[in-house]
């Protein structure tokens, strides 16, 4: 956008013929500041998304997505086959094709102005990460946010990205007028392991110094310790380590849930463990192979054991919006309590 050093492609409908037909592509950007991963700068018809809630009878949420892929690269990403929808076939392509709606914040301001708007809880993190390195230059999240403080509507946002301290300012402005929730999402409090199975994102000792620094700022911030990875994360030693330190961020709750492995990520993240961790990949067959959930027993087993670490380090429990999986606004009229049953609930953002 305006960046050094980049290279400009102009954009072509036959590489690319799904994003073509769904958005106006400006053009592809290609830096080596972010190697290997390729931007389209596209030109949004819409920046609201309607979404339905998962379980039966309950209120549809809205949500906003900057950004359609994430360079964080998460393995376990749920949301990697939405890539297919673009006709990006390789699952991959998810990690290295990033869509940037350059001008969200116009649209979206454009659409807090209808008079049918009624102030709705907006969510952002639900599929990729509103804050994830490219933010940094696009700067998309500034104008996204003035625009929700100038309609008066409540916004949660679920992220990775400790970008978000940038905008803590803003967000607390925004809170003087409605509700605003927040959330980092830490999956992982092994650096070794971290590195290997989110390559892309910042360290877990940077984003716990994000919550710490949201929280010092008089905002409120949770975490989504989610996904537990079975066998790699879900020991006694790991899951203390990681409420010990959640705890020491002052977060203001905790969330959690197990892998998900929905079609189009199981083989992704199987692939990945076959050459990491292959002790385990027969058990992982055995448990995800009646579908994309962990067994109920897991689950159960789970709860058991986080349960009371999280009494022993008096931590909250969280709870996530059942529409769009983010943290749950209080503009819904919602006291968080415990959190959904996981067969119930998609996992949030990766």
């Amino acid at each position: 956008m305006r960046w050094a050093g980049q290279q400009l492609d102009a954009p072509s409908a036959d590489s690319l013929p799904g994003l073509a037909r769904l958005n106006n592509l400006v053009r592809t950007v290609r830096t080596p500041e972010f190697a290997g991963v390729t931007f389209y700068e596209v030109l949004a018809k819409s920046a609201l998304n309607k979404v339905p809630g998962s379980v039966p009878g309950t209120q549809y949420g809205w949500t906003i997505n900057p950004y359609r892929g994430c360079s964080h690269a998460c393995v376990y990403c749920f949301a990697r086959p939405t890539h297919a929808y673009l006709e990006f076939a390789d699952a991959g392509a998810f990690d290295s094709e990033v869509i940037v709606k350059v001008n969200v914040g116009d649209v979206l301001a454009k659409e807090l102005r209808r008079p049918s708007w009624t102030r709705t809880p907006v969510a952002l993190g639900t599929n990729t990460d509103p804050y994830q390195r490219a933010e940094g230059r696009y700067r998309l999240m500034p104008g996204v946010l003035e625009a929700l403080a100038a309609s008066g509507t409540p916004v949660s946002i679920l992220t990775k990205g400790t970008l978000l301290r940038r905008d803590v300012p803003l967000l607390a402005r925004l809170s003087e007028e409605v509700p605003v929730d927040l959330a980092m999402s830490i999956a992982v409090f092994d650096d070794d392991l971290q590195h290997a199975v989110e390559p892309g994102t910042p360290t877990t000792a940077a984003r716990l110094a994000t919550v710490a620094a949201v929280r010092e700022a008089g905002l409120p911030c949770g975490v989504f310790l989610m996904p537990v990875l079975p066998y790699l994360t879900d020991t006694v030693e790991h899951l203390d380590r990681a409420l010990a330190a959640i705890k020491a961020a002052d977060a203001s709750f905790v969330l959690w849930s197990a892998l998900h492995l929905k079609p189009g990520v199981k083989d992704w993240y199987l692939d990945w463990l076959a050459r990491t961790h292959p002790q385990h990949l027969r058990a992982y067959r055995g448990m995800y192979a009646e579908g994309s959930y962990a067994p109920k027993a897991y689950r159960q087993w789970l709860a058991s054991r986080i349960r009371p670490l999280l009494a022993k380090h008096g931590l909250a429990v969280g709870s996530a919006d059942d529409a769009t999986g983010a943290v749950r606004s209080r503009a819904a009229g919602i006291v968080p309590g415990p959190p959904h049953p996981p067969s119930a609930v998609q996992p949030a953002l990766f």
